[in-house]
């Protein structure tokens, strides 16, 4: 299936996200995910209907998918097209209304109905430009959204006022400045609530603005003499290439070819340490050349890139929806009717219970500008983006949201050893020959000619320190997962390159790490040395703190796992196991609590992918292939506190939002219904409660979380 990924303008509360989440379902669209916050939509087709019908089906719903503009819309500017040039259009007609209501300050032409009609007809008309329209192509579609209580609101008031003046009774229903005034402090509310969200996808778009820069594209002309042109990265394809000098961003993934430089890749890792990179080293794009000069060849289009990916993922998790929002999407569904039926009682029975019809409407029309729908459904879009986008910064990629929320419950975390604890740079420590039968040149032609084809960190170290033109053609060779290297040459001779039970009953010597055999003979042993990594302890002790208990699980000898966990602290060991081993140990430990597992991300792939969450530690430019929840860039384990501090503190806002907002809904509505809240009062106090929310989200940016 295609995925499709929209930016949707209009959206202006989970409600309207629930409409585009029904429409698109409606549709047949599947894996649909909607995000009023940050606007984004994101499907996959299901090949029934086209992206451009499905577009006009949303327009349709008062929404504007930006990528389907021009074939929608027309192509002019719309007048009055942003809450703030709305606001200000309408200030001056609702300031002037409202000077009358100044105590000591007498205007008597102001007092005029006509003229205070007068005023009020441009705002009244601009509001029901916006509010109107999108309230009544909502109840067309029988998905009513939060403008249509706005509208009846505003709406009531300006037709109780009409009806007074065309009657010759408006002293007694003289209210046109609380219809101008609800549009008006509505719009403002609008605004502030659209600048706050923004302010929750700062991070983001700090990284959105370093994917297209210009590059120095190297061509050369008919004499073959090179030259340099000034392009946009987007216009590079694959194969070109590129000159980026010292104090120049990368403008897309690359590979050098030539030069040597040092590299800030802050805005990719989080790590703002320069790092050391030469000829056929990658250079990701956003990363930033602090000293050197180099020619590169490009190896992805840019919207193929790492940063490109880092971004797509983001959004799609700033998409998910954890448990937490579920009882909030189910509330936003009915909020409306509730709300207009609200309203419509408290009518009916304040007008019988004061017996004057007009502080009745007044009160009514404080309920239905009061209700505050979109507080319920930026709960936790807005906490997910603020954690997520300071995730990002920080070098820690979430695949979804529910990942954040599921850190709180985590009781254990389980470690690989090679790769995660230790830093995987493994060097030959020493090694020995225990037969006669081969030389020195021969036994390391042996090993290489096995090594050379795993992937394996130790294999790899061994084949590059031994490395030979001369080498063993095979009949066959194959990689016998938790064993090692198996092969067959020309002459029927069978070579091993493997663990220790490859070797169990020919020597008692269980503490190397490569054993070599040729026709069941044992020819000799080879040890490698590892570094532990300089953070592991400390984040170690950290888990500790938090009561969390931490496990060793891994495929090396038990005498060399338990030698690591000591000098760590680690609780448990568990030592020897194959894949297969691995993964029914993880589906047994996380049956019995929340459990997290770290791992490279490539031979722990099966066992991540079986934790409560898999957290990846690899190298920026392997995400695409990664099969865990959570991926630590650039081998970043110091982080891990960090990840595990997000989470928990972003689930903590996520609750502290959700309680304003029930608290505000639950408390605002009475007051406004027994008559202690004005119309004007509620309306510019509903566009604060978001504002709200939306401070107390972007509290996550410096909120320590470690």
């Amino acid at each position: 299936m295609e995925q499709v990924q929209w930016k949707v303008d209009g959206m202006d509360c989970n409600t309207c996200a629930l409409n585009i989440h029904k429409y698109l379902e409606k549709k047949g669209m599947k894996n649909i995910k909607v995000n009023f916050a940050t606007g984004y939509v994101s499907f996959d087709m299901n090949g029934v209907a086209n992206e451009k019908d499905l577009a006009k089906g949303i327009n349709g719903l008062g929404y504007e998918v930006a990528e389907h503009k021009s074939e929608i819309l027309p192509k002019k500017t719309a007048f009055l097209s942003t809450h703030l040039q709305r606001f200000w259009f309408c200030f001056p007609f609702t300031a002037v209304l409202m000077l009358h209501m100044i105590p000591g300050l007498h205007i008597h032409w102001l007092m005029n109905h006509w003229v205070q009609l007068a005023l009020t007809i441009p705002v009244y008309l601009v509001g029901m430009s916006f509010f109107g329209k999108s309230a009544l192509k909502s109840i067309r579609n029988r998905m009513p959204n939060m403008n249509v209580l706005i509208a009846v609101g505003s709406t009531a008031a300006f037709v109780y006022s009409l009806y007074g003046s065309l009657t010759g009774q408006a002293e007694q229903y003289m209210f046109y400045e609380t219809a101008a005034t609800i549009i008006t402090l509505v719009f403002l509310g609008n605004y502030l609530e659209d600048t706050s969200i923004a302010s929750t996808q700062r991070e983001l778009n700090k990284l959105a603005k370093s994917q297209k820069v210009m590059a120095n594209m190297i061509a050369f002309d008919d004499e073959h003499k090179e030259q340099i042109f000034p392009v946009e990265n987007t216009d590079l394809r694959v194969g070109d290439l590129v000159l980026i000098k010292s104090g120049e961003q990368v403008p897309i993934d690359c590979k050098i070819l030539w030069g040597d430089v040092h590299v800030n890749e802050a805005i990719i890792t989080g790590e703002s340490l320069p790092v050391h990179k030469k000829a056929k080293d990658i250079l990701i794009g956003g990363s930033v050349i602090t000293d050197g000069t180099v020619k590169a060849q490009v190896t992805a289009v840019w919207n193929e890139t790492v940063l490109s990916g880092i971004l797509k993922m983001v959004k799609e998790a700033q998409g998910e929806k954890p448990p937490v929002q579920l009882l909030a999407d189910k509330i936003s569904a009915i909020f409306i009717p509730i709300v207009l039926v609200i309203a419509a009682a408290t009518l009916v029975i304040s007008w019988i219970v004061l017996k004057e019809f007009t502080p009745a409407l007044m009160r009514s029309i404080a309920v239905l500008v009061i209700a505050c729908p979109c507080a319920m459904g930026l709960a936790t879009p807005a906490a997910i983006a603020v954690g997520l986008g300071r995730a990002a910064k920080t070098g820690i990629l979430f695949r979804n949201a529910t990942s954040l929320e599921t850190f709180k419950d985590i009781k254990q975390v389980v470690f690989d050893k090679t790769g995660t604890l230790t830093t995987g740079l493994f060097t030959i420590g020493n090694w020995q020959i225990t037969n006669p039968s081969v030389n020195e040149s021969e036994f390391k032609k042996i090993v290489f000619s096995l090594e050379k084809y795993s992937n394996h960190p130790i294999a790899k170290c061994i084949s590059e320190a031994w490395k030979s033109k001369e080498q063993i053609l095979w009949k066959n060779i194959e990689e016998v997962k938790g064993l090692g290297m198996q092969a067959e040459d020309k002459e029927g001779n069978r070579f091993i390159a493997g663990s220790y039970k490859t070797v169990a009953g020919l020597t008692k010597e269980d503490n190397h790490n490569v054993y070599i055999l040729r026709n069941g003979h044992f020819l000799g042993w080879i040890d490698v040395k590892d570094e532990i990594r300089p953070e592991a302890k400390r984040v170690i002790d950290y888990l500790h703190s938090k009561n969390i208990k931490t496990i060793l699980l891994s495929g090396d000898r038990l005498a060399k796992c338990n030698e690591l966990a000591v000098q760590l602290g680690i609780d448990t060991v568990i030592a020897e196991q194959t894949p297969e081993e691995k993964l029914n140990k993880i589906a047994e430990l996380s049956a019995a609590a929340p459990t997290a597992m770290v791992g490279d991300g490539i031979n722990d792939a099966p066992a991540l992918t079986k934790a409560t969450i898999g957290i990846s530690m690899n190298e920026a430019s392997q995400i695409a292939v990664q099969s865990a929840q959570v991926i630590l860039m650039n081998h970043g384990l110091k982080n891990l506190p960090t990840a595990l501090g997000l989470g928990k503190h972003t689930y903590l806002t996520i609750k502290q939002n959700l309680f304003w907002a029930f608290a505000y809904n639950i408390v605002a509505i009475p007051v406004a219904a027994f008559g202690f809240l004005t119309p004007t009062f509620g309306a510019l106090v509903m566009g604060m409660s978001d504002v709200v929310l939306a401070i107390n989200s972007v509290r996550l940016f410096v909120k320590k979380v470690v």
